[in-house]
């Protein structure tokens, strides 16, 4: 469930859990900054779910995997409109 609080901050809760994400727009895009943006959530699904691929991958085979790391740079373009233009 997803909810707009106002102030482009939005509260998402996951059901089975309970746990609860919040989402401010960026800074220079008239937001707060406080918390991670939509668009960053989109980079961070990519690596996150890169990663847990591969954990999946490991456990089956019984490698370590634990400490793997990953980076996402999101970029950002304006024209035509403001959005992500490229995940590196």
């Amino acid at each position: 469930r997803m909810q707009y609080e106002g102030g482009l901050r939005c509260r998402a809760v996951h059901g089975p859990s309970g746990a609860e994400l919040v989402t401010d727009a960026p800074v220079d895009n008239h937001g707060q900054g406080a918390s991670f943006s939509p668009t960053d959530l989109v980079a961070t699904a990519l690596g996150t779910c890169v990663l847990t691929t591969m954990g999946i991958v490991a456990e089956r085979h019984g490698w370590q995997l634990a400490g793997s790391h990953a980076r996402v740079e999101k970029v950002m373009v304006s024209e035509p409109s403001r959005r992500i233009g490229r995940l590196d």
